[in-house]
């Protein structure tokens, strides 16, 4: 990648990363290591020594999203800055594209996404060196003839790693599956010859909490290994798991030095500042060396426990299993506590993420994996060990919809407008290769016929294909065509009749159309916040779809009953939908955007991230991953409207987007663009008098430095 860019006049990179986390780490590591590199450009010998300070031609700049020399992008994003370039005629400025974890293109979520912007890549005149790059690809020939490449495959690890199960407190090496075996027969009880001895015993212990052999094992081993200084990464099933045993193990601690204690209170006050306050389980895990990393932290929180693992200030982390395909944190030792994660038994591809944690390159030595089980789960351990990796497929079926956005895609932005060109297009697939031939001709001829029937391609008498406003909508707000539609008739409605008298309908259509995940609807919650809106706010309810009544009768249901109810073909609401139905589907949306526009709307007004998650009884971190995503997907809605002509409808959207970028009420929106002051401190500022941007640059410094500490 770098060759290519600093070799190349004007060449362009993406490197495409399936994780937010991860474009950080990356964006980072990549500034630091690009520092005063200078790439060959004609330009420079051209240009006067006295103006060479001003010429930038040289310069290597690594960002986020779009510009500069090199990107970092996730994968929709990517999608976005490829559809871009194509449309612009700009594709020629592009040296090489990079696909990071390239296994996950059998995403069910995103997979699509990656396999549709390679395609479009292999679709252009223009020769874009594509490489991707996977730890876990077990059909690695099948995508090399996709892509058309070379492909290279390599064992080495600098770090060698030990591989172990745990039983019954007795860790047996698991160097093979037949080793592996003989001990899950020694475990049954069944004596052989051939049986395997443990390579060791962990001491039982005498405590109520730790009476369970694969607690006390987990316990141990974690213990043992920050009591020789290393770092251990304890994997779990869920959040509570992972908060659960990070108590457990931080209670069974050994007392620490006082320089140690002095680095952790650092670490516990930066948690303190932080605008979600500091978790009453992190306040006492932290002081023996012990945290817990997990999708219910705010995106802050994380960073931190980061950073002070990575320092060896924090010895031992408790994780979900997210953390093992996210930001990069080895250890040398890695302890996975039983066979789930969650309520789904670990597969090989995961469990091998997991087991790649271990060994850090220039602090340990060597690596070591314990797989730690109870006897229910010895035969799902003997499936997980036993089991090759999947091989992988391609996302773009029908079942998935991924080729109806693909070719929504290609036509709108004039890559394929012909009959050929779609055949040719196809033929560019990982599903080209994974399926009938015929059968793909028949999926892209209903695919076609669909999205000419929804409004969102034209067919021409000659027989070529054109977008309509609608498509170029939907694809210029990365919106999926299910999605387009949803989006264009709920702003349809809008466009007839908008409550501009209170704010609840805005935010509203300021909710993502995809927020299963976000928390599931607490119907008690959302009764008591219907009750509470005004009259502007209940004639919202009208005009979008929710029946109070439906929300009432939700909300004094036994749980059981509600369960029952949600998934009754004859339900209207909830996440547990059955989604199969368009309809059903529809509808699930609408009451699940309303009850996050309520956490949206809190928000705006100034209710910290923490009080919110604590009024909605969900975590901090989805309060935070609905802020962020809510932010993104006005834009996107935004740009759905001026695409669409509707300016007005615009107009109001962008007023009100101000807002939500700065998470306050309108007063201190001047005061919201000092870069890195919040809402919190612009409302100290506002109370103490200095109400515009001009009072605080004319301010003392004495005067500010009170305000900031408060």
């Amino acid at each position: 990648m770098l060759k290519k860019v600093l070799g190349g006049a004007g060449s362009k990179a993406i490197l495409v990363l399936p994780y937010v986390a991860l474009v950080q780490e990356k964006i980072s590591w990549l500034r630091k290591a690009l520092d005063g590199v200078e790439k060959d450009s004609p330009m420079a010998s051209q240009v006067p020594k006295r103006y060479s300070k001003w010429l930038d031609d040289r310069s290597v700049r690594v960002v986020g999203f779009f510009g500069g020399s090199k990107t970092r992008a996730t994968w929709s994003n990517a999608n976005m800055l490829i559809n871009t370039a194509i449309e612009e005629c700009t594709i020629g400025d592009l040296g090489v594209v990079v696909l990071d974890e390239l296994h996950m293109i059998d995403d069910d979520n995103r997979g699509y996404l990656m396999e549709l912007l390679a395609s479009k890549l292999l679709s252009t005149e223009r020769t874009v060196q594509i490489v991707g790059m996977s730890a876990t690809l077990p059909n690695t020939r099948l995508l090399a003839d996709w892509l058309d490449a070379k492909f290279y495959e390599s064992k080495y690890r600098p770090i060698p790693v030990r591989e172990y199960l745990v039983f019954d407190n007795a860790i047996y090496p698991m160097s093979t599956s037949s080793a592996f075996l003989r001990a899950a027969n020694q475990a049954h009880g069944v004596r052989s010859s051939m049986a395997a001895s443990p390579l060791r015993t962990i001491e039982p212990s005498t405590y109520k909490e730790l009476c369970r052999p694969l607690q006390n094992a987990v316990t141990a081993l974690a213990v043992e290994t920050a009591s020789e200084g290393y770092g251990a990464l304890v994997f779990c099933g869920g959040r509570k798991a992972c908060e659960a045993t990070a108590l457990l193990i931080s209670r069974a601690m050994p007392d620490c030095a006082a320089k140690s204690i002095s680095k952790r209170q650092d670490v516990l006050d930066d948690l303190r500042t932080l605008s979600v306050g500091l978790d009453d389980s992190l306040a006492k895990t932290i002081p023996m060396g012990v945290a817990f990393h997990h999708a219910g932290l705010a995106a802050e929180e994380r960073e931190i426990l980061a950073k002070a693992y990575d320092q060896r200030t924090i010895l031992v982390i408790v994780a979900t299993c997210s953390l093992a395909a996210g930001i990069n944190l080895p250890a040398r030792r890695v302890i996975i506590n039983g066979t789930h994660m969650g309520r789904d038994p670990i597969e090989p591809a995961m469990l091998r993420q997991m087991r790649g944690r271990a060994g850090r390159k220039g602090k340990d030595k060597v690596g070591e994996s314990y797989l730690c089980c109870n006897k229910e789960g010895l035969e799902e351990a003997t499936r997980i060990l036993e089991a090759d990796l999947p091989n992988v497929e391609s996302s773009m079926t029908r079942e998935k919809r991924g080729i109806k956005r693909a070719l929504l895609e290609v036509i709108t932005i004039r890559l394929a407008t012909q009959r050929n060109a779609i055949e040719d297009f196809s033929r560019r697939t990982l599903l080209y290769h994974t399926m009938n031939r015929e059968q793909l001709h028949d999926w892209v001829d209903q695919t076609i016929e669909e999205l000419r029937i929804s409004g969102q391609i034209l067919v021409d008498s000659d027989g070529s294909y054109e977008a309509t406003p609608l498509s170029r909508a939907t694809v210029g707000s990365c919106m999926t065509p299910d999605d387009g539609i949803f989006v264009h008739n709920e702003l349809r409605r809008a466009l007839q009749a908008f409550v501009m008298d209170g704010e609840m309908h805005i935010f509203y259509m300021f909710t993502p159309v995809n927020i299963w995940g976000i928390g599931e609807i607490n119907w008690r919650i959302f009764r008591n916040e219907v009750e509470r809106l005004d009259e502007s706010g209940l004639r919202v309810l009208g005009l979008v779809g929710i029946s109070p009544a439906f929300v009432n009768k939700m909300s004094v249901l036994p749980r059981p009953m509600v369960a029952a109810l949600l998934t009754s073909p004859r339900a209207n609401s909830g996440k547990q939908l059955p989604t199969d139905e368009p309809e059903l589907l529809r509808v699930a949306r609408i009451y699940h955007r309303f009850y996050a526009a309520f956490q949206l709307r809190d928000l705006c007004n100034e209710i910290p991230i923490h009080a919110v998650a604590r009024k909605f009884e969900i975590n901090r971190g989805f309060v935070q991953t609905l802020a962020q995503t809510c932010e993104g997907f006005a834009a996107g809605m935004i740009h759905f409207c001026n695409t669409m002509g509707w300016g007005m409808l615009k107009s109001v959207l962008e007023h009100m987007s101000d807002r939500l970028k700065a998470g306050a009420r309108a007063d201190l929106l001047d005061l919201a663009r000092i870069p890195f002051v919040k809402s919190r401190t612009a409302r100290v500022f506002w109370e103490n008098g200095m109400r515009s941007l001009r009072a605080v640059a004319a301010a003392d410094a004495k005067e500010l430095v009170p305000l900031l500490l408060l």
